[in-house]
């Protein structure tokens, strides 16, 4: 079944490849971006803000269980996110991608404002507290379907030759998502002090999402479904079935080995992700003692430039493999993460900005070959359930807990280093994980019929096809 194209001339003989027309591949990257970067425009917001909503919601306690009680809040919204994964991932290989990734950037945008609207303790008490845990915990449930939902999307709707390039905009758009939040709060701290910021301004970034999620679910409502799952759910439709079953049972046990590398990888991953991004101006304000606003400094422009980074990373991938980018961001986080945190805790600017760049680096390497890496090892029937549990159980207990477990073991052993040692054991075992995956750049997804550019690119690949007998 040949899905389409832009050419003009006679439709050539392509057999049943996949031609990807351009307009609609445009609109499905606009669609995942905007949702990536509502969904950490969020993070970069709470990150940010960790100091300020201390005193704003435990007004009671000292800095420092302020701290880890706001990092607590922060882990507890990942802790939901495997039941995200596992019920918006059954959803969407049952009803199709498109419905449900609008319905988790909904849920996002909309935990995302309410937050803004909370009481702080001085008007309700604990109560208020409670109330943020709550919102944080629906954000955490939806988002679950949300980042992987998006993963699926882009890679079934992808040319196969450049799956590396379109999936990398979709990190690109979290860390873009992460600099937009975090540089709000920033200029807010420059511009009114902390202060004003703890007496109500912070509400001001999360009352942002309002107008920003509209604009998103706009733009993610113009998407067309991604032609692997149109294509299954038509074959579902021929044979009589009225409705595709998926079986979450029977998917964990065709797939738990591919699911097990995913965890593997995103704990790698994740681990340095969310250091750099979540607890870094955490430790720079807290540990190090460093001006909050400085601190923000240090690291935001790097992220941006992390964001701008990614496609290219993403296109590297797709020449050179994924293996290959994915082994150098591991051999990376072992041999330079002591060196990075040794430069971050000097006093001198440019020593710490390069300690940064040690840790940015790799995770730029990481993320932006990861995105077309985890949705490669499944088939289409069951890709969505498959990538949004695994992915999700990973995050939940290495991704989103990282910022909190790093920050108690630098705080119980009294030497930074430990961040550093934390790093370099996850991407131990990603190097692990790395060398069992197979190397899919470049390849069909599983399950499903090539994806080209031109028809005739399908044409030429058809006629390989029959000249081999297949």
């Amino acid at each position: 079944m040949t899905i389409g194209s832009d050419a003009t001339s006679a439709r050539l003989d392509t057999g049943t490849i996949n031609v990807v027309r351009k307009q609609e591949l445009r609109r499905a990257v606009r669609g995942t971006f905007v949702g990536n970067v509502m969904e950490w425009y969020d993070v970069g917001v709470f990150g940010y803000l960790i100091v300020t909503l201390g005193p704003v919601f435990l007004p009671d306690a000292d800095r420092a269980t302020q701290v880890i009680f706001m990092l607590g809040t922060f882990a507890s919204t990942y802790l939901f996110r495997p039941l995200g994964g596992l019920f918006f991932g059954w959803l969407g290989d049952k009803i199709g991608r498109k419905r449900v990734l609008f319905l988790t950037l909904t849920l996002v945008a909309v935990a995302t404002f309410l937050i803004g609207l909370l009481p702080s303790h001085a008007a309700i008490g604990s109560l208020a507290a409670v109330l943020l845990v709550a919102l944080k915990i629906l954000q955490g449930f939806s988002a679950g379907g949300e980042f992987t939902g998006a993963l699926t999307f882009i890679t079934e709707s992808a040319p196969d030759k450049k799956r590396g390039f379109y999936a990398a905009f979709l990190d690109g758009g979290s860390y873009l998502g992460f600099v937009l939040g975090a540089a709000i709060v920033t200029a807010m701290q420059v511009m009114f002090g902390q202060a004003a910021m703890e007496e109500g301004l912070w509400r001001v970034p999360f009352l942002i999402a309002g107008p920003l999620g509209l604009v998103a679910v706009y733009l993610r409502m113009r998407v067309e479904e991604s032609p692997h799952f149109a294509a299954l759910a038509a074959e579902q439709a021929a044979t009589g079935q009225a409705a595709i079953r998926v079986n979450p049972l029977r998917v964990f046990a065709a797939n738990w080995r591919p699911m097990l590398l995913v965890i593997l990888l995103v704990a790698a991953a994740n681990t340095a992700g969310y250091a750099f991004t979540s607890y870094m101006p955490t430790y720079l304000s807290t540990v190090l003692e460093h001006d909050a606003v400085q601190g923000n400094l240090f690291s935001l422009p790097l992220m941006l430039l992390m964001a701008c980074l990614m496609p290219f990373v993403g296109m590297l991938s797709d020449r050179v493999g994924r293996k290959p980018v994915l082994t150098a961001a591991a051999v990376w986080i072992v041999l330079l993460s002591f060196p990075a945190f040794m430069l971050i805790g000097s006093d001198a600017p440019l020593a710490i900005i390069s300690g940064l760049a040690l840790i940015g680096i790799p995770v730029a390497l990481y993320m932006g070959t990861l995105a077309s890496t985890y949705p490669a090892l499944f088939p289409t029937a069951s890709r969505n359930t498959s990538l949004g549990v695994s992915y999700n159980i990973s995050i939940a207990l290495f991704g989103g807990t990282a910022p909190l477990v790093i920050d108690t073991l630098v705080r119980a052993t009294g030497n930074p280093a430990a961040a550093a040692f934390y790093l370099m054991g996850m991407s131990v075992i990603g190097l692990i994980a790395i060398r069992l995956i197979p190397e899919t750049a470049g390849l069909p997804l599983e399950g499903s019929e090539p994806n080209v550019e031109t028809e005739l690119e399908a044409h030429q690949l058809h006629t390989a096809r029959v000249a081999a007998g297949r």
